[in-house]
């Protein structure tokens, strides 16, 4: 057996320095922790919100606009959402409702928007996630709204009508799909379980590679990892997160058709819980509106934001399911309804509406 290699004095040393800098910084992460629950007392106090993602957003803004390197601002950023994250549980524990079970991508954006500090609360369906934000079962919600390759997720568009939540805050997640099994190898795949988005957005692969497995959508792509993992014929779509939680190989890596396959999540919550954050200068007006079916009513719609110079980043239509083919539009507008030319746009937008709902404004989200 060889001898490990002799410490150099100039690596020692180094090393004492880095143990001595980590001391220094517990002391302080301490530090700001003690102050953090010092904040959350005044707030219990005064009765004002423990988490305010604006906030956030203004403190992770400012130490990156201050960071002199070489500490790259992505990694910053993701430091202080873990610390502030720490802090906050302190302070009152956050409940977040996600999509379950265990490792799916909809938990992954929870952690990256409160950070692993926040209490998770699985649900089997969106349905039960706006159910439990909207009971107070949970203080918050994550739910995914649109990916890049095939569009918007249609039954969370259609809760999004019906309740009285809000977005407060939205997180943008590369989405890499890999095919999970008990065994290593593609051959005797019978079938391949995932959410129906994710099975279409691996049609092509799967059609190249599987064409005669069957193709079963379920619940969740957590859920077909955790299928997959009580039959050796089963294969799921999902993530390394759920490959790690339900032990099986990942048999191919990032399968997904398009390779910069991204998937947009809404953080909800009711607005006696947080009301709508204030405008940070980089912010998203999300409203769902119907007009009335005649000739020319889409165009009277968009006219108000024409003529205000607001940008529409995003519209989308939904039938209204009354029999009569009337649509609600969800849109999307740059800006802050603080602000006055998206104030004036949205007042005018209003009085040509049958019906007008904001669903929220909130700061745009960091990609991840």
């Amino acid at each position: 057996m060889s001898s490990p290699p002799i410490q150099s004095e100039a690596l020692a040393r180094l090393r004492t320095q880095i143990d001595g800098l980590d001391a220094q910084l517990l002391s302080l992460l301490n530090e700001r922790a003690r102050v953090a629950e010092e904040v959350g007392e005044l707030k219990r106090h005064e009765g004002t919100p423990f988490f305010r993602p604006d906030r956030v957003a203004q403190v992770i803004a400012k130490v990156q606009a201050a960071n002199p390197g070489p500490l790259l601002n992505q990694h910053v950023a993701a430091i202080w959402r873990e610390i502030m994250s720490a802090c906050l549980a302190l302070e009152v524990p956050q409940r977040v409702a996600v999509l379950g079970p265990e490792g799916t991508f909809t938990e992954q954006a929870a952690v990256e928007f409160f950070g692993s500090a926040a209490n998770l609360i699985h649900c089997a369906s969106f349905d039960e996630v706006f159910h439990a934000t909207a009971a107070g079962t949970a203080q918050f919600g994550v739910v995914a709204v649109e990916n890049s390759t095939e569009g918007v997720v249609a039954r969370t568009f259609d809760l999004f009508r019906h309740s009285p939540v809000h977005i407060v805050g939205e997180v943008s997640l590369l989405v890499r799909h890999n095919l999970l099994r008990q065994v290593n190898a593609l051959d005797g795949i019978e079938v391949v379980m995932a959410h129906p988005q994710a099975l279409m957005q691996c049609q092509g692969w799967l059609s190249a590679h599987l064409p005669h497995a069957e193709r079963r959508a379920v619940s969740s792509n957590a859920e077909g990892a955790r299928l997959a993992a009580t039959n050796p014929a089963w294969a799921g779509l999902a993530s390394e997160r759920a490959a790690a939680q339900f032990g099986l190989h990942i048999v191919s890596h990032a399968i997904q058709d398009e390779a910069y396959n991204r998937t947009r999540f809404a953080v909800i919550c009711l607005p006696q819980t947080l009301a709508m954050p204030a405008a940070t200068g980089k912010d998203c007006t999300s409203l769902v509106v119907s007009v009335p079916n005649k000739p020319g009513s889409v165009h009277d719609m968009l006219t108000p934001l024409k003529k205000h110079g607001v940008s529409m980043t995003r519209f989308e239509s939904r039938p209204a399911k009354s029999g009569q083919w009337d649509y609600y539009f969800y849109i999307d507008i740059a800006g802050h309804p603080s602000q006055p030319h998206v104030g004036a746009a949205l007042d005018e937008l209003r009085s040509v509406c049958a019906f007008y709902k904001v669903l929220g404004a909130y700061p745009l989200g960091h990609d991840v």
